[in-house]
């Protein structure tokens, strides 16, 4: 039996190997000239290690590519803490409560003050001065239930803006949660649904994971043994019609197979599949919406966060979602001794930042930098790059959990898994293997 894999992203790639040592024919696609989805990485040079083009780590409870890696033999994973902190917009009543010094105010004009506090553990949250002792309190039993109740089905009636305003209270809301929706999700953000806020609470992890040489590393590895196992690599070949004939499939009108499996994002699954799915099926996609991810990394002599290494920006006065300053996760040896930050946004495909050079998003991202950021100058940044991922984040809302795709189609052979089907949990490497392992079962 020949199979076709669409996509060689981490969930192709999982497919591939399990189908392969099935002993199938199985043959992998991929538009990019290399292997590696949204997990792909670039090396700068004097730099010994791999950089993926957004930002990555694995969680200490994802077991599904912990074991794929195991599976395969490969050695290369570890995990350390690290430091979360959230940016707010305070007033002088909240920095006099927080006891800080005037030299620690971080400020561009007398108006706009912010000040960053850790959020990492339960001591952190109770000396987090922007809420009240009874709010804490409530808001603290609100997360324990969460972290330890299994009832998803519950969370999907409610939208995670009513959950959490009906248990901790409107202003815990508008504190801890309502900025961070917005950045995320945009003008989408009061539609996503509590089942969201439920799988992140609940896979929330101590310890952060990452791959010796950048998951770049991990990729090729994967890549040799498809390989072995005599599995077709055909990257830089795009698929663009896929038309039914027999009881098989024909790719390009060329290339003939009798299953396929489509990792591809579902908007351009839906456009190359219009010849072989009924309209009715495809028009249930047409409800789901997506933003971009626009990723900015900086390249400085200096690290621009102290200890921190992911940053939530919890103000509607700066465009920016997050600051993650690698180099405090990762040593800067490995950049050739120089700093790497991440500053990230999603967006709409219309969005200007999604066409802006390089240049034109730094020009952009620099004043509200300069705002957050004293210690940054201009003639730090030595290197800096942009990379957008398109599709990066579905919108969690009630249309969503209606009409996203599954395994099986109308169509007998046609096989989907793609990052949608992570729901309700956030699309990463660990759901990526997953589901490529489950694929295969169905096969």
């Amino acid at each position: 039996m020949k199979i076709a894999i669409l996509g060689g992203g981490f969930t192709g790639m999982t497919a591939a190997y399990y189908l392969a040592k099935k002993g199938y024919r199985v043959t992998l696609f991929e538009k990019e000239k290399v292997l590696g989805g949204l997990a792909v990485g670039f090396k700068s040079k004097n730099w010994d290690w791999y950089l993926e083009r957004a930002y990555h780590h694995l969680l200490d409870s994802e077991d599904d590519i912990l074991n794929f890696a195991k599976e395969i033999d490969f050695e290369d994973i570890f995990f350390k803490e690290t430091q979360t902190s959230s940016l707010y917009e305070a007033g002088k009543n909240i920095l006099r409560r927080a006891s800080l010094a005037q030299d620690d105010i971080r400020k561009k004009n007398m108006d706009v003050i912010y000040r960053s506090f850790p959020v990492d553990t339960p001591q952190d949250f109770l000396r987090l001065p922007l809420l009240s002792f009874p709010e804490k309190i409530r808001a603290g039993i609100v997360l324990a239930f969460l972290k330890f109740s299994p009832f998803l089905s519950v969370y999907e009636k409610y939208t995670a803006q009513e959950f959490m305003k009906k248990t901790q209270g409107e202003h815990v809301w508008k504190v801890l949660w309502q900025e961070l929706f917005r950045k995320k999700f945009g003008k989408y953000a009061e539609n996503i649904l509590a089942s969201f806020i439920w799988a992140r609470i609940t896979k929330r992890a101590k310890k952060l994971g990452y791959i010796r040489g950048g998951f770049q590393t991990f990729i090729n590895f994967v890549e040799k043994q498809l390989s072995s196992l005599r599995v077709i690599l055909l990257a830089g070949y795009e698929v663009k019609t896929i038309e039914k004939r027999g009881s098989g499939f024909v790719l390009n009108k060329t290339e003939k197979f009798d299953v396929v499996i489509s990792t591809l994002p579902t908007v351009i699954m839906s456009k190359i599949t219009r010849s072989i799915f009924p309209e009715s099926y495809l028009q249930r996609f047409s409800k789901l919406k997506y933003l971009h991810a626009v990723v900015l990394i900086l390249e400085t002599k200096q690290p621009i966060l102290d200890k921190t290494y992911w940053l939530n920006i919890c103000t509607d006065k700066l465009p920016l979602m997050i600051v993650g300053q690698h180099t405090n996760f990762i040593d800067k040896r490995h950049y050739g001794g120089n700093h790497i930050a991440y500053i990230g946004w999603y967006v709409e495909r219309d969005d200007p930042l999604i066409k802006m050079s390089p240049d034109e998003v730094l020009k952009f991202c620099l004043p509200h930098l300069y705002k957050i950021l004293p210690r940054l100058r201009r003639d730090q940044i030595s290197n800096f790059y942009k990379f957008v991922g398109p599709f990066a984040q579905p919108i969690f809302d009630k249309d969503f959990i209606n009409n996203k795709p599954e395994f099986i189609t109308p169509v007998k052979n046609f096989y989907i898994a793609n990052l949608d089907m992570t729901y309700p949990y956030d699309r990463g490497t660990n759901y990526a293997v997953k589901l490529g392992r489950d694929v295969t079962e169905l096969i």
